[in-house]
């Protein structure tokens, strides 16, 4: 079996199982960003791409593979890859959903504390040797504990609720919205209280978004949701950048209305230096802490990940549906 491989190929080779499948396949491996000509001409008879989160497959690729049968996505993400045109073909486009669930989790209270605790103004204040000041200052203009916020959380699905158990830990208030309620079982195993959208904005002192991306929520936090949003309240992402209106949330930052943001993720990537919020938390510190999209990128859920992704296509060879298929795709597609 031929299989196009649309990632680091360092990284494939360090998660690769010992033994099984990923052993006796024929791999070609190409950089995200590799245009589709030279895609086809490298490995256009493949039977199988894996590709990272943020790798593009598109309608145009998909239809110049006659052998395609699986496109597996390495993260939870699969919003690059086209799944209707892959359905056409009846070729699965399957993803990790759930295996960074816990990594994620841990990476969006590490920015929630991170804004509530100063940590970013108060490792510069020790650097410039300003310790007693920032710590006299910090006690009269205040410090709020987790345990003290109402936490929102924008989205439900496995990362939200384990982000859930970790702020009931805590001791946090969690109220969640997502488009369809869940049952009274499920919300009292996480601990939370569903809420409409503008009722969780107004009520939290966090947002944290945990939505897919999809057509009806790529730049859900515009202007006007991002002003619905309690004065002085925090936005968290963990997500994807594309749920974000970028220039709406300087400019809700830079009115005051937010006190500030912790983004794992923006758009595009790679980021650069012109994009509107990295630009905006150089001229204006502290009032974004960013880290640099990692927060499902531990060792752990790569090796939950590609166990995951070599799983599937060895059910894919042996004529079987895979796992965590999310186009709909139901018979498999026999070999050409």
């Amino acid at each position: 079996m031929k299989i196009l491989i649309i990632a680091s190929q360092s990284r494939y080779e360090k998660f690769m199982p010992e033994d099984g499948i990923a052993r006796r396949c024929e791999l070609v491996y190409r950089p995200v960003g590799t245009l589709n000509g030279a895609l086809l001409e490298a490995a256009g008879d493949a039977e199988v791409i894996l590709a990272d989160a943020i790798a593009t497959v598109d309608a145009d690729l998909i239809a110049q593979m006659p052998n395609l049968r699986l496109i597996h996505s390495e993260g939870a993400a699969y919003d690059r890859i086209d799944g209707a045109a892959a359905r056409e073909r009846g070729v699965y486009v399957c993803n990790n959903q759930g295996a960074n669930a816990q990594a994620v989790a841990e990476q969006a209270i590490l920015l929630m504390l991170g804004l509530l605790r100063f940590v970013e103004g108060g490792h510069r204040a020790v650097l410039d040797g300003r310790q007693i000041n920032i710590k006299e200052e910090k006690m009269v203009s205040g410090i709020t504990e987790l345990r003290d916020c109402t936490v929102g959380l924008v989205g439900f699905g496995n990362i939200a609720r384990q982000t859930a158990l970790l702020l009931h830990a805590f001791g946090a208030n969690c109220l969640y919205y997502s488009p369809h309620r869940k049952d009274g079982e499920t919300e009292a195993r996480y601990c939370v209280e569903y809420r409409s959208l503008d009722d969780l904005l107004a009520q939290s002192d966090i947002v944290s978004l945990h939505s897919a991306v999809t057509p009806e929520t790529v730049g859900m936090m515009n202007r006007e949701t991002l002003g619905r949003m309690k004065p002085g309240a925090f936005l968290v992402n963990t997500a994807r950048g594309d749920l974000v209106d970028q220039e709406a949330l300087v400019q809700a930052l830079a009115s005051g209305h937010l006190e500030g943001a912790g983004l794992d993720t923006l758009t595009p990537e790679p980021v650069t230096r012109d994009n509107p919020l990295v630009r905006f938390a150089a001229e204006h510190p502290c009032r974004i802490l960013f880290s640099p999209h990692i927060g499902g990128v531990t060792t752990g859920c790569f090796r939950r990940m590609h166990s995951r992704m070599w799983d599937n296509v060895a059910a894919v060879e042996r004529g079987e549906r895979p796992t965590c298929v999310v186009n709909g795709v139901s018979n498999p597609k026999t070999a050409v």
